[in-house]
């Protein structure tokens, strides 16, 4: 077995992206980086950004992209809009973060969610894309009335090769599941993974320093043929560049960068 590769979601040093982004991504190749997914692109050219990456040795195997779904008339033009700009950044693999399904979500409800990231899946892949999604807490609850999860009925009828799944591990725990237990139920369709930790309190904290249960979670993903784990974290007590650098260190501290 191969251990995935570790890379970090830009997202979670936003802060800095948002004044210097080209800056900011030197910053994250000199803690020792290799990988990042992206999370928006600060209106910095395709081009321009491309060369970015290349300079600072970094890959960008994937890039987080939401739906426009708060202006239902334009998304599928928006989609397409960021489809061509991701296109000519080189990005192999496209992911949407969150959908806004909300709270005990009715089968209606989660059967429209599926066949959104359907047609979304459908202008995506025509491109050479392959399509991803990527949860929060409420996709690993039971849909209203019923035993079974929303990530469940959602990954049933949209077809493996539609859509891919990039769990978070740290969210799956949150919401009651077992992280281990998921990816190797979707050994197979699970490219990705975020790891995120959170502390009991439901705050989102350095890897290691959480709840979820890394020895197993980090077995079943290298068992499950997992290609890259990302890490990601929204909120820091000591600020999100050396956050970055702890997450580095404790994944470099265990073999695996």
């Amino acid at each position: 077995m191969t251990k995935p590769q570790v890379g970090i979601q830009l997202y979670s040093v936003r802060d800095l992206s948002e004044k210097d982004f080209l800056g900011t991504i030197r910053q994250i190749a000199d803690i020792g980086y290799k990988n990042v997914e992206l999370a928006g692109y600060y209106g910095v050219s395709a081009k321009d950004l491309k060369a970015a990456l290349s300079d600072a040795g970094l890959n960008a195997p994937s890039a987080h992209v939401g739906l426009t779904m708060d202006q239902p008339d334009q998304w599928k033009d928006n989609l397409k809009a960021s489809v061509e700009y991701y296109s000519e950044l080189g990005i192999k693999r496209f992911v949407v973060p969150w959908y806004p399904l909300g709270q005990n979500a009715t089968a209606e409800a989660v059967d429209k969610m599926a066949a959104v990231l359907e047609e979304a899946s459908d202008i995506v892949t025509a491109s050479g894309m392959t399509f991803g999604y990527h949860n929060h807490d409420f996709e690993f609850k039971p849909i209203s009335g019923s035993s079974e999860l929303v990530i469940d009925r959602v990954f049933d009828r949209v077809p493996a090769g539609k859509l891919f799944a990039e769990f978070d591990l740290g969210w799956v725990k949150v919401a009651g599941q077992d992280p281990a237990a998921y990816v190797a139920k979707y050994a197979g369709r699970l490219p990705l993974v975020h790891a995120k930790d959170f502390k009991d309190d439901g705050v989102d904290t350095e890897i290691g320093r959480g709840s979820v249960d890394w020895d197993s979670a980090l077995a079943a993903c290298e068992k499950a043929g997992v290609e890259y784990v990302i890490i990601e974290q929204e909120r820091y007590e000591v600020g999100s560049l050396e956050s970055a650098k702890l997450n580095f260190a404790w994944f470099r501290e265990r073999g695996w960068i």
